[in-house]
């Protein structure tokens, strides 16, 4: 009995090794289906689950251009608007994770929505991450007949206005929306939050003076304040912006040390196979740090930025653990 007790540990290593050599022995001749192939072998879609025309539709058409010219292969933008970008993320989720389904992740519905959306059908931290690839500050802006020329007129008017002034953005529990929130809590502002399905309708709905005011991305904003077909107040960053120089930041003007803003990235369902995430966000941070691309964002407000795959995996549950403590304050929920 002693006996076989000396011997029963050296047979189980013996046991456990056996399919363990065997298993790597078979690794030299066959990998998996995804590593077999020079990815990309086929059109890849860019989901952006907000309207035609907006800020992360301008940057998601950007990146695929570039995405094309470097592979050679077809990269489609496909918008999915709705519910403050559940309806893309969604989909995204349950997409094949072969790398050929990605999604234009925004701070919103990545960071927000699981703190105000009670049934929420993804998990932000599930995503495969790829790259962070801007930041950027949000830019309050008037119609030009809401009768203020400046940020601290505009506080006055909602004051002695209460309730009365609308402020449109994105969409419910986007950053835009949340950061509108924000303003208005730190500012004591009475405001109607007005949500929209994307920037670009927002945007629309200001310029034809349906409603006042919109805090949003500048992207979406810049041509036509430049255009002078909307009036910007303040710019959301602890700096001025180079898109804007001659806007004052919230914090000079009425709130010493407010800042706020939004952010978008590139992730891909759960379990995308290492070799082609790593490649997706090699390609990604190459064209974000691409100097003609910089420009152009720079132009647009937006602060090129190009973390790896991991560094933006962990910047996700970051923003989670951030945004739950903004939501919980407000008390917003979305049904």
């Amino acid at each position: 009995m002693i006996e076989r007790q000396q011997t029963r540990p050296w047979l189980r290593r013996t046991v456990l090794a056996l399919p363990l050599a065997l298993l790597g022995a078979a690794t030299l001749f066959s990998t998996p289906a995804a590593a077999q192939t020079a990815y990309p072998e086929k059109p890849i879609r860019i989901i952006v689950p907000f309207s035609a025309g907006g800020a992360s539709d301008t940057l998601a058409r950007l990146v695929g251009q570039k995405m094309q010219e470097a592979w050679g292969q077809p990269v489609v933008v496909e918008n999915k608007p709705g519910a403050g970008g559940n309806i893309g993320a969604d989909f995204v989720a349950k997409s094949d994770p072969d790398g050929y389904t990605l999604l234009l992740a925004a701070a919103g519905f990545m960071s927000v929505n699981p703190w105000v959306y009670p049934n929420l059908p993804y998990n932000p931290a599930e995503f495969t991450p790829l790259t962070l690839l801007v930041k950027a500050p949000l830019l309050l802006v008037v119609n030009p007949n809401l009768p203020v020329k400046d940020i601290k007129e505009f506080v006055a008017y909602v004051r002695a206005n209460p309730g009365k002034v609308n402020v449109g953005n994105g969409g419910n529990g986007t950053a835009q929306h949340m950061g509108g929130v924000y303003l208005a809590g730190e500012a004591d502002l009475n405001v109607a939050h007005v949500p929209y399905k994307g920037s670009a309708p927002a945007t629309t709905d200001l310029l034809a003076g349906v409603t006042d005011a919109q805090f949003d991305n500048m992207v979406t904003l810049v041509p036509y304040v430049k255009q002078g077909k909307i009036k910007a107040l303040a710019v959301s960053s602890k700096a001025r912006s180079g898109a804007l120089p001659d806007v004052p930041t919230i914090a000079e003007t009425i709130l010493p040390g407010f800042e706020t803003g939004t952010w978008y990235g590139i992730v891909g369902p759960a379990g995308i196979p290492a070799p082609v995430a790593d490649k997706i966000s090699a390609e990604l941070r190459r064209i974000v740090a691409m100097p003609e691309v910089k420009e152009k964002l720079a132009g647009m407000g937006l602060e090129s930025d190009g973390m790896s795959g991991a560094q933006y995996g962990a910047f996700i549950k970051s923003e989670l653990a951030k945004y739950e403590k903004i939501v919980k304050a407000s008390g917003l929920k979305i049904q």
